[in-house]
């Protein structure tokens, strides 16, 4: 049975101020800081191990000590604005080969409600748990510092800069569990995502983000991996035939998403990455905790570091011929970290203010030197910008900025030959995911 913890944070803060002076509340920081996200690394390593299946109730070490440290951050983050976070946690039972006496699994999420329609949300993730080789240790020490400490610190510090700023849309800060024992705290999310209605305009799901040297050495730290599926887990049998008509192979809402991000940071030079954006759903055979969002078919990506060192994920800690085993601080670099959470902030930002994206992009040509495109009318859009490109690129080329209007003709542009999107935009310029667009009704 689904056990649903609210925390009554507010409540408690207003019979405090009865008693108390009100004091002016630190100003949020500006953006993400080394530092501080080096502080909570370490901070979540001295729990010893996070494995899923440690205590949940030993206040100093395992998986339950840690979520009660990162709800408290979220609690004093929401505090520090006034109330603006709703720190919660949900909790679902689960069982499996990696938890065969089953095991409850808890998500701390911070949701910081918007302005405009508050089940309008994107979501940034880190999962909280970590593990060493054997999968099932729980006792060994496991202090899954990139994997996934940094994910976690990543999810805490973007909760910093932005909380208290007002966005459209609500955000919802996720720290999940159960991520090494079968993607379970991702479950739990996108299942709570759906019982409550959330209508998930973005899932960043961020795991192991905090390393620039490899397993041979090379060291990249200008460049981070944005994974996106370019067509949805839950296509039906109808939608792949559509698409094998008109293509759109390259441009479902998750890819969407992370041409979105790319774009995000080659715009903003000060962030210093170069995003790879991988045309596959996650690293060559494996997953992660975005995966629960996409089989729902909501727009998620993953993101990971330029390039990996396995010595140092799901190892014991040990030295064996002068080779060092071990996902320890020592292994990560903070200002890369840094860059990364800066370029979901920067996504965070730009998502969570902007309209919806539109339902539905429609197309007529056929036959036709021109084009004439149609789309869903978005609440809270002010204008719409039509995006098009040649069918043999995969970025998109072109744009037009339509207002007043849901339609628009592209003069000499041939159907045939393009590729034709449109996003919805804010009166603030913030755009959001451009909806592909396919065939018109037939008449």
């Amino acid at each position: 049975m689904k056990k649903i913890i609210l925390l009554a944070a507010a409540s408690a803060l207003v019979s405090s101020t009865l008693a108390t002076p009100v004091l002016a509340a630190p100003a949020a920081p500006s953006a993400p800081d080394a530092a501080r996200l080096k502080a909570t690394v370490e901070r979540l390593v001295s729990f010893g191990t996070r494995h899923t299946l440690s205590s949940a109730t030993d206040p100093r070490r395992g998986i339950g000590a840690a979520r009660a440290w990162g709800k408290a951050e979220f609690e004093k983050i929401g505090k520090g604005c006034g109330g603006c976070l709703t720190v919660e946690t949900v909790a679902d039972r689960f069982t499996g080969p990696r938890a065969p006496d089953g095991v409850e699994v808890v998500d701390v999420l911070a949701i910081q409600k918007g302005t405009g329609d508050p089940n309008e949300v994107v979501i940034v993730a880190g999962h909280i748990d970590s593990r060493v080789t054997d999968v099932m240790n729980i006792t060994s020490d496991a202090p899954g510092a990139n994997d996934n400490a940094s994910g976690t610190a990543l999810v805490i510090e973007a909760a910093r800069v932005l909380a208290g700023q007002k966005f459209n849309g609500t955000i919802v800060y996720a720290l999940l569990s159960g991520e090494e024992q079968g993607l379970w705290g991702g479950k739990l999310l996108a299942s709570t995502a759906k019982a409550r209605g959330w209508h998930v305009r973005a899932m960043l799901n961020n795991d192991i983000v905090g390393n620039t040297v490899g397993q041979n050495g090379q060291v990249v730290a200008d460049r981070v991996r944005v994974f996106s599926e370019g067509i949805r887990a839950g296509d039906d049998a109808k939608a792949n035939l559509t698409r094998r008509a008109i293509g759109g192979e390259d441009d479902g809402p998750s890819r969407a998403l992370a041409k979105a991000i790319d774009g995000i940071a080659q715009a903003d030079p000060k962030i210093g990455l170069e995003v790879l954006a991988v045309r596959r759903f996650d690293r060559f055979g494996r997953g992660g905790d975005h995966s629960p969002f996409l089989d729902l078919g909501c727009p998620a990506v993953r993101f990971s570091v330029g390039i990996e060192n396995y010595d140092r994920q799901h190892q014991d800690l040990r030295t064996e011929n002068g080779r060092v085993y071990g996902d320890t601080v020592d292994g990560m670099d903070f200002p890369y970290l840094t860059k990364v959470t800066a370029l979901n902030v920067a996504t965070l930002r730009r998502l969570a203010d902007a309209p919806a994206a539109p339902a539905t992009v429609s197309l007529d040509g056929a036959l036709s030197m021109d084009t004439r495109v149609f789309w869903d009318a978005v609440p809270g859009a002010v204008s719409y910008k039509v995006y098009w490109r040649r069918a043999d690129k995969q970025d998109w080329s072109d744009s037009r900025v339509v207002t007043g209007g849901t339609q628009t003709v592209l003069k000499d542009i041939v159907v045939d030959d393009h590729f034709i999107g449109v996003a919805a935009v804010a009166k603030d310029g913030a755009e959001s995911l451009v909806t592909f667009g396919g065939m018109a009704p037939r008449k």
